[in-house]
């Protein structure tokens, strides 16, 4: 069978250079940090029926908790890993322009908690490809070009590529081409997510008895090119827990940077719900409640940030956009349910072990298992 480089470069007229291949995501490792979030909250807005003053302490709530009928049943996570595997020519107006091939291994799964085990409940494994938009010769885009390309390279080479996304040579763009290729990649990945999300609504697995925990952020990044309207219904059972947020975006009443109302909260105690909306127009106009929760005693970590996650829920009924409310008993019951999360740890599997919920620590475990190794990957180009 014939290699995938091979194929694009003779179905689409481009010149392969057979460049050097790399993991795109361990370049930019020491570079950067990647946050779950990228809005500032702003902690001035008590977006809760009755809230605290400073902090409220769930140690107690928790406790009255602990041997009752778990809430947090299902937990969800994905991954990804992107290489570049290749530089490509193509004619771009009057000059050839050299543009990079990125390839990506995407994985999405859902752990649906039964008794005390942790069971696979979906799972989705992809391998995806983004290619200069010019790989298409056409001026205009008509949906059918890179899904024939699909096909044909599935029928001519060993093994199934999901989807071939195109990513933006316009030159007066800032970002690096790679960037964009990323970008292409990442926002496949939260679609991927979405769409698990949206079958576990579908299938009715998900009510007052039942929330999905999601790991990380719920606020999804989004392209300025994508049109599509972010379905908030489906996430009224739906927290997200952050173990990395940027402690920099965090301000206090003043508008003043004040990472400290986080740093000090107490152990086991959560603060006041604020409420922020996206800029961006992705979401519709729905809001967010936002909470910061200590599980653990930050004497015990090298951060006074270790210890602490984020949590988002998403103001989905009438009542809650009206007022930019949500009720404390929920986030109170939200808290002291994740409380009883933190343990075991996985201090020596992960560095992250402080700001990890054990469930969420196994389900990233079992879809990273997935992964082909990184090797065996680039072989196949």
């Amino acid at each position: 069978m014939e290699k995938i480089l091979q194929i694009i470069a003779e179905e689409t007229h481009g010149k392969s250079y057979h460049t050097s291949r790399f993991e795109l995501d361990s370049e930019n490792l020491l570079s950067q940090i990647e946050y779950d979030d990228s809005d500032e909250i702003v902690l001035k807005h008590r977006g809760e029926t009755r809230p605290p003053k400073e902090f409220l302490s769930l140690a107690d709530e928790s406790k009255k908790f602990s041997g009752s009928t778990q809430i947090l049943n299902y937990f969800l996570d994905d991954s990804r890993r992107v290489f570049k595997i290749d530089d490509i020519a193509y004619v771009n107006g009057s000059r050839k322009m050299i543009y990079p091939i990125v390839a990506g291994q995407v994985v999405a799964g859902c752990c649906r908690r039964i008794g005390r085990k942790l069971h696979a409940e979906n799972f989705s494994a992809e391998i995806v490809l983004a290619v200069p938009d010019v790989t298409n010769p056409q001026s205009f885009d008509n949906g059918g070009f890179f899904p024939a390309l699909v096909s044909r390279i599935n029928a001519r080479s060993k093994f199934q590529i999901a989807k071939i996304l195109p990513y933006d040579t316009n030159r007066k763009l800032a970002e690096k081409f790679e960037d964009r290729a990323v970008a292409q990649i990442m926002k496949y990945m939260h679609d991927t997510e979405k769409n698990l999300v949206a079958e576990l609504v579908r299938r009715g697995k998900l009510d007052q008895k039942n929330y999905l925990v999601k790991d990380g952020s719920l606020e999804y990044r989004v392209l300025s090119a994508d049109k599509k309207k972010f379905n908030a219904k489906n996430y009224s059972f739906v927290i997200g827990v952050s173990k990395r947020f940027n402690p920099v975006l965090v301000k206090d009443s003043s508008g003043k940077v004040n990472p400290g109302l986080v740093a000090e909260l107490p152990t086991f105690c959560r603060t006041p719900v604020t409420i922020f909306q996206r800029e961006d127009n992705f979401h519709g106009g729905n809001k967010f409640a936002v909470w910061y929760l200590r599980l653990r005693d930050k004497k015990y970590s090298d951060s006074p940030f270790a210890g602490v996650v984020k949590v988002e829920k998403i103001l989905v009924t009438d009542a809650e956009r009206r007022n930019e409310q949500i009720d404390s008993d929920e986030v109170n019951l939200l808290s002291a349910y994740l409380l009883n999360e933190r343990n075991p740890v996985c201090c020596g599997s992960d560095n992250r072990w402080a700001n990890h919920i054990y469930p969420i620590f196994l389900t990233e475990s079992f879809i990273k298992s997935r992964f082909i190794s990184s090797e065996t990957f680039l072989h196949l180009f």
